[in-house]
């Protein structure tokens, strides 16, 4: 049966922290925001392993990024394959409220280019002392989408994980059907692949500024709000478990390009 989750969402923290203290992960406050602790958690190991790199809420108004992560978290699923960097909980004043901006009616996740959030601020100082990362996984969901889709940013044409995450969502929810989302062309069913170099944008998401910075292989994964709660962490539970075992699978191969 899945753990109970917070039904309010002031209890998510305490208890992700909890949980993930228990995991092993270290717990790093790395700023507050009127009255909340914003919070990074590393778990490291002791030999040569793949950097991951998670995080969720950034927008308030999707509860399930950060339910599904607190969920993985009390399964034990972070287990010794990978060093793992989590920032569950981006926004925790949107979070609380509901909001898809913070207390100052901000979208964060537009803030990566020149911020001026200190959410946003303190995030990229964090990000700043760690290492590149080998794989970036920027959890949503969608109030209009149809389905489940992603943003895939791959400039070096690593092996892919997308296909993977298509297959093991749609055992859980539809697939979005649409041939453009988000007001962008699909390069397959449920898979968006910007075209235009997306280092030109106006405004940087969390995933822009991440493949510019810190990392080569990034996805945006979204499950559509309209979905019972419960069955977008499923989505996103099953999404990444599914993920991780290709990427591992990958990293292991004697000719990862060929995985």
């Amino acid at each position: 049966m899945p753990p109970a989750l917070p039904l309010n969402p002031t209890e998510f923290s305490p208890q992700f922290d909890a949980a993930a203290r228990r995991a092993g992960f270290k717990a790093e406050a790395y700023g507050e925001i009127h009255g909340h602790t914003l919070l990074a958690y590393t778990k490291r190991t002791p030999r040569p392993r793949p950097k991951v790199y998670l995080s969720a809420g950034i927008h308030g108004d999707e509860p399930a990024p950060p339910l599904a992560l607190l969920r993985l978290m009390t399964d034990d699923f972070f287990d010794q394959r990978c060093n793992w960097f989590i920032c569950p909980l981006l926004n925790p004043t949107g979070f609380v409220q509901a909001t898809r901006e913070n207390h100052g009616k901000i979208d964060l996740n537009r803030d990566y280019k020149g911020p001026v959030t200190s959410e946003v601020q303190a995030h990229i100082a964090w990000l700043q002392r760690q290492p590149n990362f080998d794989l970036i996984i920027c959890v949503h969901e969608d109030w209009e989408s149809q389905g489940f889709y992603l943003y895939e940013l791959n400039p070096e044409n690593r092996p892919t994980l997308a296909g993977v995450m298509i297959e093991s969502a749609k055992r859980v929810c539809p697939i979005d059907p649409t041939t453009v989302i988000d007001g962008r062309e699909i390069a397959e069913p449920g898979i968006i692949r910007p075209v235009s170099d997306p280092l030109l944008r106006e405004t940087w998401p969390e995933a822009i500024y991440l493949r510019n910075c810190h990392g080569q292989l990034v996805y945006t994964t979204e499950t559509p709000s309209a979905l019972p709660l419960e069955q977008r962490i499923a989505t996103h539970s099953a999404v990444l478990k599914a993920t991780m075992d290709q990427f591992f699978r990958q990293k292991m191969s004697p000719n990862p390009r060929m995985a």
